[in-house]
């Protein structure tokens, strides 16, 4: 069964001629066996998740099956950058595969953060394929609280 998605009324002519074209262009990557393409839909990959907290940002990405030495992340003003390459295991000819799912090859996500960081103080850890990346707000981003005074 496939999935019909969802059409608004009232869209647009040109509304609905970029969604046809993303259809057609997600039907054929996902067909070409685009890495990292979902079933009929692209996918970013690895997935995040970004949270805002009082003194910093978290980011959290999956990452299974890569090593810390496989990942780069960089930081400039309010955009961290996080790239590397999955690499496949070596081929082994004595087993015939009936399925591959596991896909392989280079990734890079841009995510605009909400503030400003401090680069210095950034850090990233990885545990049980999970990469924790710990941005510090700058202190020109960090909220303050003012009092208001009375009479």
């Amino acid at each position: 069964m496939a999935i019909v998605p969802f059409r608004r009324r009232g869209r647009s002519d040109i509304g609905r001629v970029r969604g046809d074209m993303d259809d057609v262009l997600n039907r054929f990557f996902s067909d070409v066996g685009w890495p990292f393409a979902g079933a009929n839909e692209m996918t970013a990959w690895p997935n995040l998740d970004v949270a805002e907290r009082e003194n910093d940002i978290l980011v959290k990405a999956e990452m299974p099956g890569l090593a810390p030495d496989d990942i780069d992340i960089s930081v400039h003003g309010n955009i961290v950058s996080i790239s590397g390459e999955k690499k496949e295991a070596e081929e082994d000819k004595k087993e015939g595969y009936y399925h591959v799912e596991r896909s392989y090859g280079s990734f890079r996500r841009d995510v605009t953060l909400p503030t400003e960081v401090d680069p210095d103080k950034v850090n990233a850890e990885m545990k049980n394929g999970v990469l924790t990346v710990t941005l510090p707000k700058a202190e020109k981003a960090k909220t303050i609280k003012v009092k208001v005074k009375g009479q």
